[in-house]
């Protein structure tokens, strides 16, 4: 496995000076379906009930707990960390790459900074302004690359228009693409008998939450709800790793609610609050919820309250499990990067 992705590496490195430098729009775009159709959902008023749901005033679905789980892979994370410096003194290490003065981003980066120093990961952030050029934020990157203490680096997304995201993914090495969303790592997730160096975090969360739940996979109706590169793509692929018979349903599928309502397994992508209603579900269907949002609620303390993609008081009459928002997938995505990050110094101390 490991010469494996060796070889893979070296190829890629030898067609990335190559692959920079051509062009943005090929001609075999047009083969391949049209790029410009985003994947946007849009907002609607219809919380209209599908005919024959039942929704049972006396059924509560379980509560899948993400912040008991991810406490749990911490705590293991951090005593293998321990265990390693004590025998060879070394430790991993995540550089962070932050551009612009997005508050979100913000506060992602600090919570998983604030996640790898309670690990033991060391870190190593570069901020960058937000009109930066490319070439600048390129050659962090590069350095970042280069530096053998490095194990694990994260571009923090979205970045500003003027930088192209696919290009910085890219360049980053994919012996250190923690986040997995470098195409040799979307690849081999893809690709049957072959392994990612990395698999993308909030998808791996999610698959750790169904296994730990005791939900059984194989052979069960998916719908991932969806088609984002950071969440919706790898997380169908990765459910048909485990033998899950995948629909995924887009901005663009006609009646949706008529394709999630035969799932056995729904994760959520959506990217609008309340957006999955309980008519969407089927009765007894667990529900991962990937969303989280910030709606405006003048009755709380702080102007908002924090929801996901599904109607989680409509979802709990009719699903056997669902993720709450907050503390449902979030804290076990965090405990993913954590692990990533280990695994990849694990590989360079070839302790792996």
């Amino acid at each position: 496995m490991r010469s494996g992705c060796t070889a893979s590496v070296v190829l890629w490195r030898r067609m990335l000076k190559r692959a920079l430098f051509s062009s943005p729009h090929p001609s075999s775009s047009y083969i391949i379906g049209p790029n410009y159709l985003p994947d946007v959902w849009v907002q609607n008023n219809n919380t209209g009930r599908r005919s024959g749901v039942h929704y049972s005033t006396g059924h509560n679905a379980a509560k899948i707990d993400g912040k008991s789980i991810a406490q749990e892979i911490r705590l293991r994370i951090a005593s293998e960390i321990s265990r390693i410096k004590s025998a060879i003194g070394k430790f991993p290490k995540l550089a962070v790459v932050l551009v612009g003065d997005r508050r979100d981003s913000h506060t992602f980066i600090h919570i998983k900074l604030k996640a790898c120093e309670e690990v033991g990961i060391a870190t190593s952030v570069a901020e960058l302004p937000e009109n930066c050029t490319e070439n600048e934020l390129v050659h962090v990157v590069s350095r970042f690359n280069e530096d053998p203490t490095v194990h694990g680096i994260i571009v923090q997304l979205p970045l500003p228009p003027q930088l192209d995201e696919e290009h910085i993914i890219n360049f980053v090495s994919p012996e250190k693409d923690v986040d997995g969303f470098h195409p040799l790592n979307m690849g081999n997730l893809a690709m049957k008998a072959r392994e990612p160096l990395f698999i993308p975090c909030a998808s791996k969360a999610c698959i750790e939450l169904l296994l730990r739940h005791g939900v059984e996979i194989i052979g069960k109706r998916a719908v991932v709800i969806g088609t984002s590169k950071i969440v919706g793509l790898p997380t169908s692929l990765l459910l048909q790793k485990y033998h899950a018979t995948v629909s995924t349903v887009h901005a663009f599928t006609k009646n949706p609610e008529q394709i999630t309502c035969e799932a056995d397994i729904i994760v959520s992508d959506v990217g609008i609050p309340n957006k999955i209603r309980g008519a969407w579900l089927k009765q007894g269907a667990v529900v991962i919820d990937m969303g989280t949002h910030q709606v405006k609620d003048p009755s709380s303390q702080h102007g908002f309250h924090v929801t996901g993609d599904v109607c989680y008081e409509e979802a709990i009459k009719v699903a056997a499990a669902i993720t709450p928002v907050p503390g449902g997938v979030g804290p076990v995505t965090i405990s993913m990067l954590l692990s990533n990050t280990l695994d990849s110094a694990k590989r360079a101390f070839r302790l792996a």
